[in-house]
């Protein structure tokens, strides 16, 4: 273990089974207390488990949280975070059980880490990583109370069945984003409604896909950061988790 930053965060590396490959998870804590306590999971975007996603784990760590980067594309599988990474993520979005299995995988290793209530997650994901949020809780994932997408793709699985779901549902999206059209938005509101989920939807007007990185500058992608978006997020995702798990031991 090492010391994560000057806010005295603890962090590792975590090795787990991912069915055919090995997930490389990232943990990080602030130590305080050996108490188990909740666990907000992390799901990567295209660019898989790098420095932006682990800078996300230690801010939630700072709060009080257990925070586990999983990691659905395999030990040393990285992309870039300012490239294309369409080849990491296309074969796991053509096979959504395949993709299933490892966000189980991935949720099944944070629940295993002693400092972590198992039944007491959520998992929240940006981008590719917010479709991994829903897509767990279309699986019911052991231990996941509820599941946050934030300017996620939203397409559906195609399974012939969906049971129903248990898991809280917070969807937020640019409603100008062009990787989650209106179209894409109904259905899965249709979806969740038919599912029996516990869902509810911020949609951010004129704000775009990937609101909330500063980075994202392309408007004319429908890229582009958008700092009253993300106060409002950031202010629905801490009242979801508030909600959701509940107090943090400290």
């Amino acid at each position: 273990m090492t010391a994560a930053s000057s806010r005295s965060i603890v962090s590792e590396f975590v090795e787990y089974p991912a069915g055919d490959v090995v997930g490389e998870g990232y943990v990080a804590h602030d130590g305080a207390t050996a108490r188990p306590r909740p666990c907000v999971v992390l799901a990567h975007a295209w660019d898989g488990q790098n420095a932006s996603i682990r800078t996300r784990a230690e801010e939630f760590a700072a709060q009080g949280f257990v925070a586990f980067a999983l990691d659905v594309y395999g030990k040393g599988v990285r992309g870039e975070e300012t490239g294309d990474n369409s080849r990491l993520m296309l074969p796991l979005l053509h096979d959504r059980g395949l993709l299933r299995d490892r966000l189980v995988a991935g949720v099944a290793a944070a629940r295993q880490h002693p400092l972590v209530d198992p039944d007491r997650l959520v998992v929240i994901g940006w981008c590719f990583g917010g479709l991994c949020a829903i897509d767990t809780a279309r699986c019911n994932a052991a231990g996941v109370r509820g599941v946050i997408s934030v300017h996620g793709v939203l397409k559906p699985p195609g399974f012939a069945e969906q049971p129903r779901i248990g898991a809280k549902i917070l969807v937020l999206h640019g409603w100008e984003d062009p990787v989650a059209p209106p179209e894409d938005v109904l259905a899965l509101a249709r979806e969740l409604t038919a599912a029996g989920a516990d869902w509810q939807l911020h949609a951010y007007g004129h704000a775009m896909h990937a609101f909330t990185l500063p980075a994202a500058q392309m408007p004319e992608r429908g890229l582009q950061y958008d700092p009253n978006a993300t106060r409002r997020a950031q202010l629905a995702i801490e009242t979801f988790l508030a909600e959701t798990l509940g107090p943090v031991p400290r």
